[in-house]
Formats: structure tokens, sequence, C-alpha cells
């Protein structure tokens, strides 16, 4: 059995009143630590206080990052993965930006807004011995940077799937009947929510802090084929008015195919 989550903690500079980073943070790790996960990816972490306090308050974990650059604005932010260290072995750990130009630090593609990053793990589980990679993500919100991304991430995983189980994790900044999730998705590939059989009604994920009419699911949990989603679902805990961020998170449990 392998955790696995995927969060978005909105970055903690955002001037966001009663759900500022500073009255939330605890929240985050208690929905971290509620579940457990043996896997977790998140986005807009910022490589300054914020990172201090989650590498700090959660040290069973390893954390692997790197500032996605491209502008002063930004550019602290990452897509960190975070990984058991009583779970996992690490064989190697990378990083590229999604952009046309991927070793090249800040750079930016498709009419993208900002800089974006791929972060990735080679890691051996050891309660099975087996080999999986573990990639986590936060797409732009630019349209064409979307599909751009998308492209370029699914050629990458097509490498990638070859040598390895792949789980992916990531804000990806569109919804489930867009180009970039029918591109991502294919025959080998398994949604864990919708895998699992969850409730299409309560998929969304962003909800600006409890103020979006509509809550989308565009945070996501895929899974190669190697694996089944044996359950799913996004946690929508809340406290009154205070929020852990402006995302929930989605949480997987999954078992190895076969």
């Amino acid at each position: 059995m392998i955790k696995v989550m995927s969060f978005n903690i909105r970055y903690g500079t955002a001037e966001d009143g009663a759900n500022h980073w500073e009255k939330r943070k605890p929240l985050v790790v208690e929905r971290i630590r509620e579940f457990g996960p043996d896997l977790l990816g998140i986005q807009e972490c910022r490589d300054d206080s914020q990172a201090v306090f989650i590498k700090t308050s959660l040290p069973e974990y390893e954390f692997y990052g790197v500032q996605r650059g491209g502008g002063p604005e930004t550019a602290l932010e990452m897509a960190p993965i975070l990984f058991r260290r009583d779970a996992f072995r690490v064989h190697r750990t990378g990083h590229f930006w999604l952009s046309e130009t991927p070793a090249v630090p800040g750079s930016k593609s498709w009419g993208s807004t900002f800089a974006r990053t791929v972060t990735w793990a080679e890691l051996f589980h050891l309660p099975t011995q087996r080999m999986l990679t573990f990639v986590n993500t936060h797409f732009d919100y630019e349209p064409s940077a979307i599909e751009g991304a998308a492209r370029f991430l699914r050629t990458w995983l097509a490498e990638t799937i070859k040598k390895s189980p792949v789980i992916l994790t990531g804000d990806f900044n569109a919804v489930k009947d867009s180009f970039a999730y029918q591109t991502l998705m294919g025959a080998e590939w398994r949604d864990a929510y919708r895998a699992s059989g969850g409730d299409a009604e309560t998929e969304g994920t962003f909800h600006g802090f409890g103020t979006a009419g509509k809550i989308n699911p565009i945070d996501w949990v895929l899974v190669s084929e190697h694996f089944h989603a044996t359950e799913s679902h996004v946690d929508r805990t809340g406290e009154e008015e205070r929020f852990p961020s402006d995302h929930y998170p989605v949480l997987a449990i999954l078992k190895w195919a076969g």
C-alpha cells in the first residue's frame, strides 16, 4: 500500500487576511499528518520560511524541491516532493522546466506567465523492494501554456514509464474535460480518484478560501497501469472561515497491480 497526497498549500506571502499563511500553516501540517502520506507533492511552497516550516514540522520526510526562478515576483516558489524516510530509499532525483529549453533555469514557453517546474525522484519502495518514479508539477494558468506543458510532459512521461512505474501529482490549472487531462491520460494511465469510484460531485479542489462559485477539479493524482487505486477522496476540511489552503488536497491509496 502506498498513500499519496497532492496539496497546493498557497504561497506564504499572499495577502489572504484571515487565511494568511501564518494563521493557517498549522492546519496544513494537520491535514498532512491526518492522512500520513508516503508520497506528498506540494505546490506553491516558497523556498523561504514557508519551506523551513514544512521541513521542520515533517522531519520524517525527505524534502526535494527547486526554485522555479523566472522573475522576482514568484521566483522562490517550488513544486517539491516529500517522501517518508522509512518507506523509501532515493536512487536519483531531478527536475526540469516546462519549456522548450527544459534545462535552462527560469525558462518559459507557450505564452506562460511564470516559469514552471517538474520535480521527480526515482525511489526504492522498501516494503515491496520495487522501484518507482514520483513526479510533481504545477502548470501555468495561461491556456496555451497549459496545452504546451501537457504535450511536453506527456512525452517525458512516455519515456519514463518504459523504465519505471510512475506516480504523478500536481496542480494542472485545468479541469478533467480539458485538452491537458486528455493528453496526459491514456490506456496506460489511471486517474486515482476516478479509478477508485470517486464521486464526480465532490472531486473539485480549488475553492478560493470558500469563495469560488464552482469548485473545479484542477489538482490530480495520476498513476501508471502498475498501480490500482483502492481509495481516493478530496479532503474538504475547513475550520469555520479559515481553511488550510485555497485548494483542497487530493488523497489516494494505491496498491501494486501485480
